[in-house]
């Protein structure tokens, strides 16, 4: 018995060492794919460039006791116009003035004048005229002072700086 026992131990083993080497072994693993990796988040929007802010000025004269706009004052509009091209234009301010000679109601009137006739001019020019502001001052903004009374032709001549309409335009540059 002793023999059958190790008879069928042995026969036990053999067949169990049989097993493991008729069963194949599993196929490794293959190491996980990596994960998709996630595209770089964007970079971060431009900030939208701020709008430069654009201001030019002008200057024009007239003569003495007219509001019509004389033909060297029409190229300084003309180049104001010009520098206008590439703005975006919020407003143009024109202050008429005049010079002391008459009255303080006459030469508010006239300074009044004188800023219409030039938004009239802008304006046909291609600026809008609801963009285009006047005033008038009178004669109380002087920019220069002249000795003498009455109407001489020296008096006169030397007011000549004070007939005038300051043309402010502002607005952004366009990019």
């Amino acid at each position: 018995m002793n023999r059958r026992l190790s008879t069928a131990l042995s026969a036990i083993v053999l067949l169990a060492f049989a097993g493991c080497a008729a069963t194949p072994e599993p196929a490794p693993t293959p190491p996980p794919a990596p994960a998709p990796q996630a595209p770089p988040p964007p970079p971060p929007p431009k900030p939208a460039p701020k709008p430069e802010k654009v201001t030019t000025a002008s200057t024009v004269n007239f003569d003495f006791d007219r509001y019509v706009i004389r033909p060297d004052a029409r190229s300084k509009l003309d180049d104001l116009v010009g520098k206008l091209r590439d703005v975006n234009l919020e407003v143009v301010i024109a202050v008429g003035h005049a010079d002391r000679i008459g009255s303080d109601a006459y030469n508010m009137k006239l300074s009044v004048r004188r800023a219409d006739s030039v938004k009239a001019y802008l304006a046909s020019k291609g600026i809008a005229a609801s963009r285009i502001y006047t005033e008038g001052k009178g004669k109380r903004q002087p920019v220069k002072d002249c000795k003498g009374s009455g109407k001489t032709k020296e008096l006169i001549a030397c007011l000549e700086p004070n007939r005038r309409v300051e043309t402010e335009a502002v607005g952004s540059a366009v990019k």
